[in-house]
């Protein structure tokens, strides 16, 4: 049977037993269509029109096994719950003993993923202030992709320890020259202590290129944080004070993507930073046309599940654990 018909129906017995031979020499033996047609007495064409009509009758069907470690048909699951372009799902613990582990496995697989996912004229956005991120770069070694892209620009400014401040420009400057594009930093803290301050920032020439930059991005490469500031942001001088951290939590502030902080719904809640912030603004951020975060584990679940329900993201590198938790969700 195939696709509920009988075969013997519409197709001749003798026929029928010419596709199944033909079909078992060329992909059970491995036989060329040459040496099937110079055995049989056929012409390589009529071998080659007998091999089309033994897979349009279900003679022959192809079956795709995913070895071990590969979860394709969650991958697929994943994207068509969120609306999702593309999953990359990668098997890693969550230890809370080993903190690097699960970052350095996610960034190996967002490397593999990077590799095809920039094109020519691209302007590239990325948030410098990633661990997750910094170890997908660290793991392009050796992938240069030149003419990728125009244009690698960080996301959003800051100005705090000067470790941190070496990492985040690493990771920019080493991005532009895997993809061959052209570096572009913010030379201005993330978030000022006034509206006035920021304004008067980005009216200078330096920052306002960036701004330029940031309105023409065609893809994001971002982390997504929970409230609570990770330690590399928190070198980084842009952590939020607790009075302010107690504010988001009362707007009901889940998580943030480039300090763009959203409730459990993915809705964007402010609590007064936005006005503080020199960083792509919400608008300028979920612009662009291709979204990719590379996050993963248990303290950022919550954080994950809602910049996919609002629509934050359109492509997610994530760990196992979480994408089932993500498919289990009512």
């Amino acid at each position: 049977m195939a696709n509920g018909t009988d075969l013997t129906a519409t197709v001749s017995v003798d026929r029928l037993r010419l596709l199944v031979r033909v079909a078992r020499m060329y992909h059970e033996r491995g036989m060329r269509q040459s040496e099937i047609a110079d055995q049989l007495g056929l012409s390589q064409a009529g071998v080659s029109r007998l091999l089309r009509t033994a897979a349009q009758q279900g003679v022959v069907r192809t079956v795709v096994v995913a070895p071990p470690g590969i979860h394709s048909d969650t991958e697929d699951a994943l994207a068509q719950r969120y609306g999702l372009t593309d999953a990359v799902i990668v098997e890693a613990a969550d230890v809370p003993e080993r903190p690097g582990l699960l970052p350095r496995a996610l960034g190996a697989a967002a490397a593999g993923y990077l590799e095809t996912a920039f094109r020519p004229g691209d302007v590239i956005g990325v948030s410098t202030w990633s661990e997750t991120l910094l170890a997908a770069v660290d793991a392009m070694e050796g992938r240069s992709r030149a003419g990728a892209a125009t244009t690698v620009v960080q996301l959003m400014g800051g100005m705090g320890d000067a470790q941190g401040q070496v990492r985040a420009t690493r990771l920019t400057a080493r991005l532009a020259e895997l993809s061959g594009a052209v570096p572009l930093f913010v030379r201005a803290p993330g978030l000022v202590g006034s509206a006035q301050a920021r304004l008067s920032l980005v009216r200078d020439p330096a920052v306002a290129e960036v701004d330029r930059a940031w309105q023409q991005v065609s893809v994001v490469l971002v982390g997504v944080g929970s409230v609570e500031p990770s330690p590399l942001l928190r070198l980084s001088g842009n952590a939020v004070a607790d009075e302010e951290l107690r504010r988001l939590r009362e707007t009901g502030a889940v998580g943030d993507i480039c300090q763009r902080f959203f409730d459990a719904d993915g809705v964007h809640v402010d609590a007064g930073l936005g006005e503080r912030t020199i960083g792509i603004s919400v608008d300028q951020l979920r612009g662009a046309p291709r979204r990719i975060a590379v996050a993963g584990g248990a303290r950022k679940y919550a954080a994950i599940r809602a910049a996919l329900r609002g629509r934050w993201l359109t492509a997610l590198v994530t760990d196992l654990g979480t994408a089932e938790r993500l498919l289990a969700e009512e």
